[in-house]
């Protein structure tokens, strides 16, 4: 792959950050975790800002967090949300490929066991099957590549996405 980033979207839960890590380890690249990098511009963490702010503030603050990143050789997990900038999404397809890490709703529900302190984007009223239904045209619309991840081990789909990079690439 040349020298640009691997950026990775998906549902809350759906293991962006993990795997970002692991991707990291296994191409020798360094890691960026988007909602990181928005709790320390705030020195507040992302269910504080949800809850004080509102989710158009949060968002703004997340598109301006991912604004101000110039990686190069970088794995980038973003929050959940970030598809719904496109300034955001399209400043990092500039500088890599998008990995969508796919998983079915009852996964994902599975998987939020700290669904109320996360820092998840919901806006008053909306329900999980909502919002999953919402981002998954925006999380299609930016991929570049699709991992299916639902109950895989770690160890299979780092090697889906291993195999998909090396096809991305020529």
């Amino acid at each position: 792959m040349r020298e640009q980033n691997l950026i990775i979207i998906g549902m809350p839960g759906s293991g962006k950050s993990t795997l970002g890590v692991i991707l990291a380890k296994t191409l020798g690249w360094k890691f960026c975790d988007t909602d990181l990098v928005i709790q320390e511009m705030t020195g507040r963490l992302l269910q504080k800002i949800i809850d004080k702010d509102g989710i158009e503030a949060f968002k703004a603050i997340e598109e301006q967090a991912v604004l101000s990143l110039h990686c190069t050789r970088t794995v980038i997990a973003t929050g959940g949300s970030v598809v719904f900038s496109r300034p955001a999404m399209e400043h990092l397809k500039a500088g890599g490929i998008v990995l969508y890490l796919r998983i079915p709703f009852d996964v994902m529900v599975r998987r939020l066991d700290n669904i109320t302190t996360r820092g998840i984007v919901l806006a008053a009223g909306e329900t999980l099957p909502e919002m999953y239904r919402e981002r998954i045209p925006l999380y299609e619309k930016y991929a570049d590549i699709i991992i299916e991840c639902s109950d895989n081990h770690y160890e299979n789909v780092i090697g889906s996405v291993l195999e998909k990079l090396r096809h991305a690439r020529n």
